[in-house]
């Protein structure tokens, strides 16, 4: 019966109820801001009076050593003690005496842990913008070297129109843009503090919760203590934008993929980060983006875990929020791991615009800007030269020949409203810098894009 709840109870729990309640061995994870909340809680309750300055003296001294006892490996973690709470409260009690014991007065596990949780994502979320800062940086300068580098733009997997590989690489630093301003929105919409609301409907002690909020680093102080302590929208928030983030990862993973196969032979990953084969010794696979892509997953299931936890919890606080921390540990810590080994992929990579070059020569990417010279240059209505586009195609076709490099006496053939200067239109460095109009391809548009992406980063880290 050493169970600081055990009042009440007769008989002591049982081993395997112990085993099946316990979270001790994976919420020690947030023993940091467990022990900086009770330092934080106890100066507040000896400011209001509610514990003595010898009191505060003793707790604030047995809270460091059990810091130094975690951090150097000698404290004990014990499954009789449920949580990191009751086990951090324990060895104090056993260190300072009955001081120990008041340290949990005008505070619940309900509010403590949902202060603790709380913490860690918002700590966690400034860690994760920070390090997609630096992989935007990482492929923003792969992309200032290659906004004149022609590649196939597509859509469906099939060749569309020219762009140049800066400009496609800009999409992907608007994408993990957005991604850093979903983990700030949600940073700024959660930063309040849950410590005073108690167990579930605040305390009658003279506590001051927005002297604790502001040395917690907290914006201020929740509203209602029934939603606070029963609130995990801020982990689904992770969860979500880690995910989302995730999501975008894995398309550049994919893309990256293709690129350094033979078929496309786009760009060559660093042996550093990849791997063979053991049978084939010819082998060099992308196991990094293949990795990232099937992490992605991972990260998914945590997101739905939690949510599926949450949807039919009455209020307030429920044990099945203890389910709540594991995914969330895992999926920050694959995000850490993912961000940093994509930022060292992208910078160590090779490219090859000769290739692109030549994947450009396929597929008659100089269609559209046949059927749009039709139209100023001829007069022609869009859907007619849409269709006599279509014959100039089937021509190259016929022929064995790219449309951008398809002599003039056939199109000629094919319509007699056609001129010579369409030579110059069918051009595809022509066709890529034809594309000027705001958030296009053209290379000087490129340019200004991916200065405003540096401006942003730079932005960003002031």
């Amino acid at each position: 019966m050493d169970k600081m709840w055990s009042g009440r109870f007769s008989t002591a729990a049982s081993s395997l109820l112990d085993e099946f309640n316990a979270s001790i061995m994976f919420d020690r994870e947030l023993y940091m801001e467990d022990i900086e909340g009770s330092l934080v809680h106890a100066s507040m309750l000896a400011k209001q009076g509610i514990l003595t300055h010898e009191e505060f003296e003793q707790i604030t001294d047995g809270l460091h050593q059990v810091k130094k006892e975690i951090e150097s490996g000698e404290f004990e973690w014990k499954i009789s003690d449920e949580d990191l709470h009751m086990g951090i409260e324990k060895r104090l009690t056993a260190l300072i005496g009955d001081a120990g014991k008041k340290l949990h007065t005008a505070r619940s596990r309900n509010d403590q842990v949902a202060v603790d949780f709380r913490r860690y994502v918002l700590k966690k979320n400034r860690v994760i913008t920070q390090a997609l800062s630096e992989l935007m940086e990482a492929i923003l300068n792969v992309a200032k070297e290659h906004t004149s580098t022609l590649i196939p733009g597509m859509t469906h997997l099939q060749h569309a129109q020219p762009i140049n590989f800066g400009f496609h690489l800009g999409a992907y630093l608007a994408m993990f843009k957005r991604d850093i301003e979903r983990f700030q929105s949600s940073y700024q919409r959660n930063n309040i503090s849950p410590l005073g609301c108690a167990a579930l409907a605040g305390t009658p002690h003279n506590i001051d919760r927005k002297t604790t909020a502001e040395l917690l680093g907290f914006d201020g102080v929740s509203v209602n203590c029934l939603d606070t302590v029963s609130d995990r929208d801020f982990a689904l928030e992770i969860l979500f934008n880690i995910s989302t983030m995730m999501m975008h990862i894995s398309r550049l993973s994919e893309e990256l993929i293709l690129w350094s196969s033979y078929e496309f032979g786009f760009v060559e990953l660093s042996d550093a980060y990849s791997t063979g084969s053991s049978i084939m010794p010819q082998k060099k696979n992308p196991d990094v983006p293949e990795l990232l892509r099937g992490k992605t997953g991972r990260v998914y299931g945590s997101l739905m875990g939690l949510l599926t936890v949450m949807k039919g919890l009455p209020l307030a606080y429920n044990k099945d929020t203890q389910e709540d921390k594991e995914g969330v540990f895992d999926a920050v810590k694959t995000a850490e791991i993912s961000l940093e080994i994509l930022k060292e992929a992208i910078k160590t990579m090779t490219i090859k615009p000769r290739n692109m070059q030549k994947a450009c020569e396929i597929g008659h990417l100089s269609a559209t800007d046949l059927a749009d010279y039709l139209v100023e240059k001829c007069g022609i209505p869009f859907r007619e030269a849409h269709f006599i586009t279509g014959r100039a195609v089937a021509k190259g076709e016929e022929l064995g020949v790219d449309l951008s490099k398809i002599e003039y006496k056939y199109l000629k053939e094919i319509d007699e409203r056609i001129k010579e200067d369409v030579l110059e239109y069918l051009d595809l460095r022509y066709s890529m810098d034809a594309r000027v109009s705001e958030g296009g391809t053209a290379t000087q548009r490129t340019k200004e894009q991916l200065e405003y992406f540096e401006n942003y980063i730079k932005e960003f880290k002031q």
